[in-house]
C-alpha cells in the first residue's frame, strides 16, 4: 500500500487542486495524509474532505513529514509537496519500479511550470539528481517504510531535510530515478527571480556539502528572500 504524505502551511488556495488530482490513487486503496503545521488560513478544512486524515504537527516541513510517515499505513511512503503534482501512472511506476530493480527508495523526474528558463532548472535538477544519487523534495521523493525508518526518517532541521534523507537512504540502496515527471510550481522562482534563487540554492547547497549548520543556512535564506 501507497501512503502519500502531503505536508502543508497556509496553503487554502492550491490544496484543494492538489489533493483532487490524488483522488484516483485514492480509490484504488492509496492513503493520503495532510500534515498541518498550524496554518492560519482555511487549509485544514478545504484538505479534510479530499484526504484519509488530516492531523496536526509542529511546525517544519520535516516534522511535519515524519508525522504523517508515522502515521501512515503504507509499506511505500511519498512524500509529496503541496504544489506538485505527481504523473499519471504513478503508483505503477513506483511499485513495478521498485519491485523491479529491489531498490529501496527512489524520486520522479521534474518539471517546473513557468518559463524557459525554468525548463532547464528543471533538466539539470533531474541531471544532478541522477549523476549524485540525491533527490529533492520537488521530485516527490518515495521509500519503502523500512528504508525510510532504517535511514532514521528526515532530520528535523530547517533547511536540506531531503539532501541528508538521501543521502542517509543511499547508504542501503541506490535511487529508483523514474523519467515520468512530476509537475511542480515555480512560483519560487518566480517570486524571487529565476537566476536569483538559482545562484542563492547553489550557494547554500555547497555551503551544507561543506559542513555549514542548517539552521544558519535557513537563516541566510529567509533574509536574501525577504530582501528581494
Amino acid at each position: 500500500m501507497l501512503s502519500i504524505v502531503v505536508p502543508v502551511l497556509d496553503e487554502a488556495a492550491i490544496i484543494q487542486g492538489t489533493l483532487r488530482s490524488l483522488q484516483d490513487l485514492r480509490r484504488r486503496g492509496c492513503e493520503v495524509i495532510v500534515v498541518d503545521g498550524a496554518s492560519s488560513d482555511a487549509t485544514r478544512s478545504l484538505a479534510a474532505p479530499l484526504a484519509d486524515r488530516v492531523i496536526d504537527a509542529p511546525r517544519g516541513r520535516a516534522a511535519q513529514m515524519n508525522a504523517g510517515a508515522r502515521a501512515a499505513r503504507g509499506d511505500i511512503l511519498l512524500f509529496l509537496h503541496a504544489d506538485t503534482f505527481l504523473p499519471a501512472g504513478a503508483l505503477d511506476e513506483i511499485e513495478s519500479g521498485l519491485a523491479r530493480t529491489g531498490r529501496a527508495w527512489g524520486r520522479f523526474d521534474v518539471t517546473i511550470s513557468g518559463s524557459r528558463a525554468l525548463a532547464l532548472v528543471a533538466a539539470m535538477m533531474n541531471l544532478r539528481s541522477r549523476l549524485s544519487g540525491i533527490a529533492t523534495g520537488d521530485q516527490a521523493m518515495f521509500a519503502r517504510r523500512a528504508a525510510f525508518e532504517a535511514a532514521g526518517a528526515f532530520p528535523e532541521i530547517p533547511l536540506m531535510e531531503d539532501v541528508a534523507l538521501s543521502k542517509a537512504l543511499k547508504r542501503l540502496s541506490p535511487p529508483l530515478c523514474l523519467r515520468a515527471r512530476a509537475a511542480t510550481s515555480g512560483r519560487r522562482w518566480q517570486r524571487h527571480g529565476t537566476v536569483r534563487t538559482i545562484l542563492l540554492m547553489w550557494r547554500l547547497r555547497l555551503a551544507y556539502a561543506l559542513g555549514a549548520d542548517p539552521r544558519r543556512l535557513a537563516r541566510r535564506y529567509d533574509v536574501e528572500r525577504t530582501s528581494s
